[in-house]
């Protein structure tokens, strides 16, 4: 497709949903454009309404039932080695310790500390699949499931030759608390390294609510697509001085603008704010507000960025998100933001069959 016929595509379609992977068609200039044929379905830690959280068989699941995007979390253990957890803390309400690694070990028990302070061994040991997450009736338990590593997840990926899969990898420093995970410089590090040497990193973009780190990430690995988290209170709009989730930036520098605080980061191409306030709301609730609006949107859209909001799983408000022209849609249900493109006709990702052994 000639450049013309590209922007004049994009201009006509504002809610058009750009491909997630660098290169991909788009429609020829002989047909009329199908709209939104590329919306990024985005299993959250694997689809944790489905399965455990950030386990290989909830990652191997979504696959099957065909998403875009694995979502998934990361922390350093005090050993260096990545693990894939959203939690910084090892939370009593997902793990249970089995007891010491061996008689006497003073970090024991485990559940309750950082991961940063206890070594992969010590985390393993502890079994994150004791109940089914409280909230999440329809969440497949996998019982004695061990907290697992992003390479883990990285060659999951690769056996299932799942090469239209994106990995969206958070790295999950705690820019407001840094003490509590691993230092920044190291954390990004770290994930970079796995990430170079999975042979899938051309299918993978990293974000963070700490912009510092995505900062840290484009001088590592310049090409890397960047996603720019926010839950808008990050901003810290209206506050004197820089917010120490954003690298640096005073967001009212901006005039308290996501879009263009955002854009000004080198590398970011993607906007992931959270869907709407309060945070778990639906439409249907009378005090319900979306955060991202058709304004955020359009002028995410004229600087060249995706808006795909977190996290989200009602049926209803999902649908209102679509309507509202986001590029996609992070969710711990796949299944039902699979079913609300299908009712609209979208293209829908591929499903992998299970590798055979």
């Amino acid at each position: 497709m000639s450049l013309r016929h590209a922007v004049a595509g994009l201009l006509l379609l504002s809610a058009l949903a750009l491909p997630t992977t660098a290169g991909a068609a788009t429609a020829s200039p002989e047909r009329e454009p199908v709209r939104r044929t590329s919306f990024d379905l985005q299993a959250h830690r694997g689809g944790l309404g489905l399965t455990t959280e950030s386990s290989l068989e909830g990652f191997g699941k979504a696959l099957r039932l065909g998403v875009s995007t694995l979502e998934l979390d990361t922390q350093i253990t005090k050993d260096r080695k990545v693990v894939v957890t959203h939690d910084r803390q090892v939370s009593s309400q997902k793990c249970e310790d089995t007891g010491p690694l061996r008689p006497g070990d003073p970090m024991y028990p485990y559940v309750g500390k950082y991961v940063k302070d206890l070594t992969l061994a010590q985390i393993r040991s502890i079994d994150c699949g004791y109940q089914q997450l409280p909230g999440f009736p329809e969440q497949e338990r996998i019982e004695n499931f061990r907290m697992v590593e992003l390479k883990d997840v990285l060659n999951l990926v690769r056996s299932y030759g799942a090469k239209r899969v994106r990995l969206n990898i958070e790295t999950k420093v705690e820019a407001g608390a840094p003490e509590q995970t691993a230092p920044r410089e190291l954390f990004v590090r770290r994930v970079f390294q796995e990430i170079r040497r999975s042979g899938v990193e051309k299918q993978v973009s990293v974000q963070s609510f700490d912009w510092g780190a995505l900062k840290e990430m484009h001088e590592l690995a310049p090409d890397y697509p960047l996603v720019a988290l926010t839950n808008y209170d990050f901003l810290q709009v209206g506050r004197p001085g820089a917010s120490p989730w954003l690298g640096g930036i005073d967001a009212d520098d901006y005039d308290g603008d996501f879009v263009r605080a955002a854009a000004s980061v080198p590398g970011v191409t993607t906007l992931s704010p959270n869907y709407g306030f309060p945070q778990s709301g639906t439409v249907a609730d009378p005090d319900f507000r979306f955060y991202p609006d058709e304004k955020m949107i359009r002028d995410a859209h004229r600087r060249g960025l995706k808006v795909v909001p977190w996290t989200c799983d009602d049926p209803a408000t999902i649908g209102a998100l679509m309507d509202m022209g986001v590029d996609g849609i992070i969710t711990d249900y796949p299944d039902r933001v699979r079913s609300a493109m299908a009712a609209r006709g979208m293209r829908l990702p591929t499903s992998y069959p299970a590798p055979r052994h």
